[in-house]
């Protein structure tokens, strides 16, 4: 058995009856819906023309939103409906990340994920959706697709029906017959951020240039109110200090392994002790930006294994005990070096580029499935690691200074390439080359060239490479400085791009 929602658009009315029946049955705050109407307007007057589109969670058969939720507060019933029990939702907002279909909102009085549940409770007693039993124009069809007598079974093979986004591989179970493909698209229609009954003006500033308008386009003229940017500044800052505390595990660890690369009291002490500070602050972020953050430990005792943030914690609970375990024993009985330095080394990797996998889970946000944010991660930290033993070395003279600055030359080149290759290049779809333009010539570009690229990356290559050359060593902890402040720069840049297309 599996239910689904056919839409006859060529019926929709644009009544909203259905989004109020909607409220009424769920009691849903003001602010936010479960099931909203867009309008869309093709044409200039007096030749115009005006579409409906009806949308609300998609009960996808292959759900992204199920698989990264990490304590299994999203969850799919047998007969398809993907519900979600908010006693058990820790407010991560990751859900809201992962659905392409922007059908999932925080409840402001719950501060819980919440969205379309198919009104399951009603289903369970044998009753239609309230959406269905009012929609004055029979639009909404609702049964199970895999009975052939059913409405929607025949509808849905005798019609032409469409879905929404069908290339992120979901399979929704809403259906459309008759829809403007400018609205099903989100990218189909421009937005003037004033609408027929409401003023929206943060909505043509989420970032993106909207083109020039002209007769035949499709303007969208009214929407109702969405979060663009679920994860802000915490998330960027939390990416930094994990790079941070790994690059300092992975500069202890290496330097035990070289057995004297850098002082014993750096190398056993100030390194696992940067690393431990970073680590904390980064599981502070973590839990900080989490909408009830009294239930974190739900992520680590009643965990939903195929999420990300569930393996990521796990990972970032073994690296801080691993460089508990170095650091003590340091204490105790000097540099340990061996397995010890090795796992250490290999967990610091872990911890840094775990993240590439979660944000891949986003599948939302097209921006962030590039295959080379794994290894953009790894030198990251690995530019964490150079700069904290440049600024070391600088107050602890060592040999281990030349090669820390060959080091970080070579990790800002690489960087260089990943950041080109993320933002210059072609892109792979038109999602992915609007955020890029947002970050290159849109409203991103002022911190990307201002703070991530020329003093955040260019000065500091420049640095490096005249210490090098004219073996300037006072340059190098200058260079380190600007180096982590550039990675700082561009965590930001870079998680707000990949928000900044409209999913709806």
């Amino acid at each position: 058995m599996r239910l689904g929602f056919l839409i006859d658009q060529r019926k929709c009315i644009g009544c909203h009856a259905c989004t109020v029946a909607c409220k009424a049955e769920h009691d849903v705050p003001l602010g936010v819906n479960r099931t909203w109407v867009q309008y869309v307007e093709r044409g200039a007057f007096p030749n115009t023309r005006r579409f409906f589109q009806v949308n609300r969670c998609n009960h996808c058969d292959n759900a992204p939103c199920v698989a990264i939720c990490p304590t299994g507060a999203l969850f799919k019933r047998e007969n398809g409906i993907v519900d979600f029990d908010n006693s058990k939702c820790i407010g991560c907002k990751a859900c809201m990340e992962a659905c392409p279909y922007d059908a999932i909102y925080i409840d402001p009085a719950e501060h819980t994920a919440a969205k379309c549940n198919f009104c399951a409770h009603r289903v369970e007693e044998g009753l239609l959706p309230a959406c269905v039993v009012v929609c004055p124009e029979e639009a909404i069809v609702t049964g199970d697709l895999d009975d052939p007598s059913t409405l929607i079974a025949q509808l849905v093979a005798r019609e032409p029906v469409q879905v929404r986004k069908p290339e992120q591989g979901t399979r929704p179970h809403v259906f459309y017959i008759g829809a403007d493909e400018a609205t099903l698209d989100p990218l189909g229609s421009v937005s003037v951020g004033a609408y027929m009954w409401a003023d929206q003006p943060d909505a043509p500033a989420a970032g993106l240039e909207e083109p020039a308008r002209d007769h035949a386009q499709a303007v969208k003229v009214y929407d109702a109110p969405h979060l663009r940017q679920p994860w802000g500044w915490m998330v960027s800052a939390y990416l930094w200090t994990k790079s941070v505390s790994a690059g300092a595990a992975i500069l202890a660890g290496i330097s035990a392994l070289l057995a004297g690369g850098l002082p014993r009291w750096l190398t056993g002490v100030l390194n696992p002790l940067v690393a431990l500070v970073f680590l904390g602050l980064t599981l502070l972020l973590l839990v900080a930006d989490l909408k009830r953050p009294e239930r974190f430990w739900r992520l680590l005792l009643r965990p939903h294994l195929t999420s990300w943030l569930v393996w990521g914690g796990y990972i970032l609970t073994a690296f801080g005990l691993v460089t508990t375990v170095f650091f003590a024993a340091s204490l105790l009985s000097g540099v340990p070096g061996g397995p010890l330095a090795v796992l250490l080394v290999l967990l610091g990797a872990a911890a840094a580029a775990y993240s590439a996998f979660l944000f891949g889970q986003a599948e939302g946000r097209d921006f962030w499935q590039n295959p080379l944010v794994f290894w953009h991660l790894l030198v990251q930290a690995g530019i964490a690691a150079a700069a904290l033993g440049l600024i070391e070395t600088s107050i602890t003279p060592s040999h281990a200074l030349w090669p820390l600055a060959y080091a970080l030359l070579t990790l800002l080149l690489l960087h260089g390439l990943f950041t080109a290759a993320e933002f210059v290049l072609p892109h792979p779809s038109r999602e992915v080359e609007l955020a890029a333009h947002a970050v290159t010539r849109g409203a991103l570009r002022r911190t990307f060239w201002g703070a991530a690229v020329v003093p955040g990356l260019l000065l500091p290559l420049a640095l490096a490479v005249a210490a090098v050359l004219w073996h300037g060593a006072a340059m190098l902890p200058f260079a380190a400085v600007l180096a982590l402040f550039g990675l700082a720069a561009y965590e930001h840049v870079w998680v707000q791009a990949g928000q900044i297309v409209p999913l709806t």
